[in-house]
């Protein structure tokens, strides 16, 4: 037995030159690709570029506002040219924040500014990495977190961004109040009793009824985690998946293409002194996938059999903290993201067709597939409305083609019964979406009476909505 970080130095190379020599095949030398073209820095018309995460959305707004405080931003609202699109980190896949309007920035509105009992209230543009720490500092935390923290506040309350947890809901159903500025630059407040039907609408809102200014975030006592990760056979972790869930506090695992195996991962609450967490390897680990891809794309078994030899032997690592220093990754290297919200009774058959199309026809493929559970809630956009949902994530390196996500699939979770993940790659509009969602022309209503001119509505969200 090793740990996953001596595997990962032994690399990839070594392990695929050693199985080579012993089939005597030859190596064929592969070569990194080039970058994506980038669009101009500036356009004709000299406006700035804006790009998200990945690099697939893209926009040159007219104007770009970064208000400090709400009357500076309601005022801003009421000139600005239309469409007007929020934006935080650009973590959506999707292109929900791209416009040739304008472009607003709550960057400058962040923090936490007040309490009440154990309720905080929280500026939108607060990063969620940042919101750990200040909430720590009370002995307070958020309930969950997503795999990745640097999205602001409002952007993962109106996408419904989630963690895993079988009883755990994703971050808006911890919400019990907001504040949120119009187009025409009306400041509405509401809640579960004061405007309750706005509340179920802007839980998840897709910016699409105006700007989200502050959270009231129902906060939970700050405790330590365990941490456990650990490789075995795929085919295990599947097996065992609805029994971890019903087990651990949090429990997700990662579908492994083409080597037989997933990485499991359990966060569970415990008093045992802190714990320190290795250094990552998620890096080395996935360069490891992509240099066994470029060995060994050209043959299923000897690509199963090097991951074997590199991972197959690896022993758990274990770290203990304060939870929302564990939760949430670092995720450096750029990529592409489809991930549909399945029915629990469907979701692990869904993950196997997934796997199985991919290792017919996409040897390409190298990322992990993330598998998670998520708790039910009651917002009308929300992709866990009426009961609990299981996610099927899949990735595609920044530099490889993802249309596969459309064609091989998207077509699967549509069988399952999925509804998309509103940040993610998704082909769903209009009508289609109306079937999944019960209050979607509630939601439509409280849209048109917010903004009756449409002035939040983008071409993209024109297009989501079916409207003119």
């Amino acid at each position: 037995m090793v740990t996953r970080r001596k595997a990962l130095t032994i690399g990839a190379a070594g392990v695929g030159g050693a199985v080579l020599a012993a089939s005597g095949a030859a190596v064929v030398a592969n070569r990194d690709k080039p970058e994506p073209p980038a669009p101009p820095t500036v356009n004709p018309q000299g406006r700035l570029l804006w790009r998200n995460w990945s690099g697939i959305q893209s926009a040159y707004p007219a104007e770009r506002l970064a208000p400090k405080e709400e009357g500076e931003l309601a005022a801003g609202l009421k000139a600005a040219p239309a469409p007007i699109r929020a934006v935080g980190a650009g973590h959506s896949f999707t292109a929900l924040a791209a416009t040739n309007g304008t472009l607003v920035s709550l960057d400058a509105m962040a923090g936490v500014i007040g309490w009440d009992g154990d309720v905080a209230t929280v500026r939108a543009g607060t990063r969620l990495g940042a919101l750990g720490p200040a909430l720590a500092e009370k002995g307070r935390a958020m309930a969950n977190l997503p795999d990745i923290n640097k999205q602001s506040l409002a952007g993962a309350i109106s996408t419904g961004t989630h963690g895993t947890g079988k009883t755990l809901p994703a971050i808006h159903a911890n919400l019990a109040g907001l504040t949120l500025i119009t187009a025409d630059g009306r400041t509405v407040e509401c809640d579960a009793d004061h405007r309750p039907d706005l509340f179920s609408a802007a839980k998840v809102s897709l910016g699409a009824l105006g700007i989200i200014t502050q959270a009231r975030l129902i906060t939970s006592p700050n405790r330590r985690l365990r941490r456990r990760v650990w490789i075995e056979p795929f085919e295990e972790a599947v097996a065992k998946a609805e029994e971890r869930w019903a087990e651990h506090r949090n429990f997700e695992f990662y579908a492994i293409p083409f080597t037989g195996l997933a990485a499991n991962i359990t966060h569970d609450e415990t008093d045992d002194p802190p714990e320190a967490a290795p250094p990552s390897q998620d890096d080395a680990f996935l360069e490891a996938l992509k240099m066994l891809r470029n060995t060994f794309g050209w043959s299923n078994g000897l690509r199963k059999g090097a991951a074997g030899m590199l991972l197959g032997g690896t022993k758990p690592e274990t770290a203990v903290d304060e939870g929302w220093k564990l939760l949430s990754t670092e995720r450096p290297v750029r990529f592409n993201e489809m991930e549909y919200h399945l029915p629990p009774e469907t979701q692990l058959a869904a993950l196997k067709e997934v796997v199985a199309v991919i290792e017919k026809e996409r040897s390409d493929v190298f990322f992990p597939i993330e598998v998670r559970r998520i708790a039910g809630d009651d917002a009308w956009l929300s992709p866990f409305q009426g009961g609990p949902r299981g996610s099927v994530a899949v990735h595609a390196w920044y530099k490889d083609d993802y249309a596969f996500f459309f064609e091989l699939i998207e077509p699967i979770f549509q069988r399952h019964g999925g509804r998309p993940h509103w940040g993610k790659l998704h082909s769903l509009r209009g009508q289609r979406l109306a079937a999944l969602y019960p209050n979607w022309k509630d939601f439509l209503e409280v849209r048109r009476e917010l903004d009756p001119q449409g002035r939040m509505l983008s071409p993209y969200l024109k297009g989501l909505f079916e409207l003119d």
